[in-house]
Parts: structure tokens; C-alpha cells; sequence
């Protein structure tokens, strides 16, 4: 398990809520920030504050390369194989629909087919409603097992030689499901397909690898991997991205201009029009680098530790539903207790102390695949501990109490 030394390295922890010490458990919502990441941003404002690209000042030079450094670190962290393959955009919803806009409209039409699943967040769901809609194409979902996952043999039944696009999360939000992402991708290469990752759930807590994996795009937001909020990527194939068109226009992207006609700047900067989020790349750049400095397999590690515990000992409080398979490979759990309303589940542990998350996570279509119009989700990050486990428990206990419930 990760040391407590780590979690010192988070302020934000140090305090109490309600007069309890915090005990955070939303970490698939945003996680909190290191010291590192704190301090690389007030760096940034204080010494190098100044637009990337277009001056030649001292400023602006630093600026440049603090903001196309992060994106080396990146390219490096997801192994991508250049760094022309990297997009900065302001998170995971802003690259799916970066994707489902630019090279949607070119790859799809009228009678192809685009596959995702039930239990995708909205960004990459609705992105694909859209384009559906506007090109005549179909909409298909992957079914899922009794225990939210998916099969292969589902899989390769859904997805056929009329499939142009293939989208899903590598992990719920919501179900804590792990996808074989490797072999989806196999599958959709075979039938012509191309493969696009919602990452915002894994890349903070697995290795991921681009050339392993054969992904055509991966999106993936940086406030969920201990960066700053605002800033997150498209990683896309090079080829694929030569060939899209931006979906944004104005300075920085531009090449050369005319009265008539404009060319476009080289990858990756066609696709980051405007001033970008610097000071949120250089965050970015920041967490990246933690993350490396505990190692990712580390961090899996001490999730599926905490994942196995707090489904050990949530299943001991009767009248908790737990969704999701068990032996989860990241720390999401997700649960209703009893017919208590998640929302004020949420609100009594709040007064302990505790923040988890509550309501229906921005996946409509799976709640009512569950039968459920919300549910309360806890999910652990490097900074948990297996005695912030132990005190949602025990405020679980109270609030069964406290709505009348009779202890199992």
C-alpha cells in the first residue's frame, strides 16, 4: 500500500468538514492536487505568465517551453509515439466531441453503424446521438451481463463490417467495469472500424499504453489525474488527425491567411486555436510527473487493495447494494442503502466528514438499465486508505440509524 507520506503531499486533506477530518472519496468526480501541481501553476503566474508561440521574449520562450514540455511528458506517460499525436483541449468531453465532429461526418453515413454501451458517461454518448442523427447512420449498443460488463462474443455480434466507429470507456464511471480495450480494438480493425477511448477514468489509475492498446483516439482530462481543471487531450493516430479538419477557427492555428482562402499550421496546433490553457498544461505537465515518481503500477496496486476492502466490508452492512462486478481493478464502488434516497445518504455522511458522490453520474441509460433513478459511488485515489474505508462504514452504520433503519 501507498505510505502516508503521500498523502501529506495533498493540503487540501488536512483539514475537518463539519468537524470531522475530511475523509474525500470523489476522486472519479476530480481528484484533489499535490503540492508539486499547487506550486508548478503559482510558479508559472509568478515568473513565467506570458502567451506560447508568439513572442520572442524571455517570457514567452519559457512560456513555450513549459507549455510544449507538458505535452512531451504526456506523449511519454501514454506512450504515445509522437507528440504531434497529442491535442490539449479542455478535458475528455471537449476531445470526444472534438472527434465526433471533425472526423465524424467524414467517416460516417447513412446506414452505418456506430456501437458504444449502456453504461457510457453522456460526453460519450451523446456526442455519437448526434452525429447518428445528422448522418443517417444507426446507434447500436453492446448489451451488458447481469454484473454491468461486457463479453467479447457480444462484442463481435454487435460490431460488423457496417460498424464505422467504435466508442467506449476503457472504465465506468459508474460500475468500476474494466473493458478490454486491446481486444475491442482488434475487433474493430477487423470489421474497418476505428476505436474511441473515453480514458477520463483510467488514466489516472492504470498504465496505459497507445501503441499496446491500438487505439485509434483516446480522450482524457487532466483534472482527474491531479492536474488543474480545464485542461485534458485527444491523443489521435497521426494519420487520422492529417486528415481532419478543425473544428475551431482564429490565431495560433492559422498558417497563412488570405482574403479568400486559409491554410492551417501543422499538427498538432491546427486542432488549438486561441490561447491555450497554459497554466493548466503546465499543471498537467506536474502531475504527470508524481504520478511517475509512485508509478502507476504502484498506484493500480493500492486501488484494487482498496477496491477488494471496501467491498469486503460495505457487503457486511445489510440492505447495501453494490453494482458492479466484484474483484474491481479500480477503486469506484458504487451502492444504494436500502430505500434511502442517495442524496441524503450523501448530505448525513457529509456531516461526518465525508465526501462521496450522488445521483444518477451523468449515465442516464445505465440507471435505468439498474433499475435505479440514482446511486451513491465512493471511489479511492493514491491518497486514500483502507481508515477512510473504515469510517464510511461506520457512518453508513449511523445513517441506517438514523432513517430507522433495523442493524444487520
Amino acid at each position: 500500500m501507498i505510505s502516508n507520506a503521500i498523502r501529506e503531499q495533498f493540503p487540501i486533506l488536512n483539514q475537518n468538514v463539519n468537524g470531522h477530518p475530511l475523509v474525500y472519496l470523489d476522486s472519479a468526480a476530480t481528484s484533489q492536487k499535490p503540492r508539486q501541481v499547487i506550486e508548478a501553476v503559482k510558479s508559472y503566474y509568478e515568473w513565467d505568465n506570458a502567451n506560447v508561440h508568439r513572442g520572442v521574449h524571455t517570457l514567452g520562450s519559457r512560456a513555450t517551453d513549459a507549455y510544449e514540455g507538458a505535452r512531451e511528458k504526456l506523449a511519454k506517460f501514454i506512450n504515445a509515439r509522437s507528440t504531434k499525436e497529442i491535442i490539449f483541449t479542455r478535458g475528455t468531453t471537449t476531445a470526444l466531441n472534438l472527434v465526433a465532429s471533425s472526423y465524424g461526418p467524414s467517416a460516417v453515413g447513412e446506414g452505418d453503424e456506430i456501437v458504444i454501451t449502456l453504461m457510457e458517461h453522456h460526453s460519450n454518448l451523446i456526442p455519437w446521438q448526434q452525429l447518428a442523427k445528422k448522418t443517417g447512420a444507426t446507434l447500436k449498443y453492446i448489451p451488458l451481463q447481469p454484473d454491468g460488463t461486457i463479453t467479447l462474443e457480444d462484442a463481435e455480434k454487435t460490431i460488423t463490417d457496417k460498424t464505422k466507429i467504435v466508442a467506449i470507456a476503457y472504465v465506468s464511471n459508474v460500475m468500476g467495469v474494466t473493458h478490454p480495450i486491446k481486444e475491442l480494438a482488434a475487433i474493430a480493425h477487423r470489421n474497418g472500424a476505428v476505436i474511441v477511448v473515453d480514458g477520463a477514468q483510467s488514466t489516472p489509475h492504470v498504465k496505459v499504453d497507445m501503441q499496446d492498446l491500438d487505439c485509434d483516439f483516446y480522450a482524457l482530462s487532466g483534472h482527474k489525474m491531479l492536474a488543474p481543471t480545464g485542461i485534458g487531450a485527444l491523443y489521435g493516430k497521426r494519420a487520422l488527425l492529417e486528415a481532419m479538419e478543425p473544428i475551431e477557427f482564429g490565431g495560433e492555428m492559422i498558417d497563412d491567411v488570405g482574403l479568400y482562402e486559409s491554410t492551417w499550421k501543422e499538427l498538432p496546433w491546427k486542432f488549438e486555436g486561441g490561447t491555450p490553457i497554459i497554466a493548466g498544461a503546465v499543471g498537467l505537465g506536474a502531475a504527470v510527473d508524481f504520478l511517475q515518481e509512485i508509478g502507476m503500477d504502484e498506484i493500480h496496486s493500492h486501488e484494487k487493495q482498496l477496491a477488494a476492502y471496501a467491498e469486503q466490508r460495505l457487503s457486511e452492512i445489510d440492505g447495501l447494494t453494490i453494482y458492479g462486478p466484484r474483484n474491481r481493478e479500480v477503486g469506484v464502488v458504487t451502492f444504494n442503502l436500502g430505500d434511502v434516497h442517495p442524496h441524503d445518504v450523501a448530505t448525513v455522511l457529509d456531516a461526518e466528514g465525508i465526501a462521496i458522490r450522488a445521483g444518477h453520474h451523468c449515465c442516464q441509460p445505465l440507471m435505468r438499465w439498474l433499475e435505479a433513478s440514482s446511486t451513491a459511488r465512493a471511489s479511492f485515489y493514491l491518497y486514500n486508505t483502507e481508515q477512510d474505508v473504515d469510517r464510511l462504514v461506520d457512518a453508513l452504520i449511523k445513517t441506517k440509524e438514523y432513517f430507522g433503519y433495523e442493524l444487520g
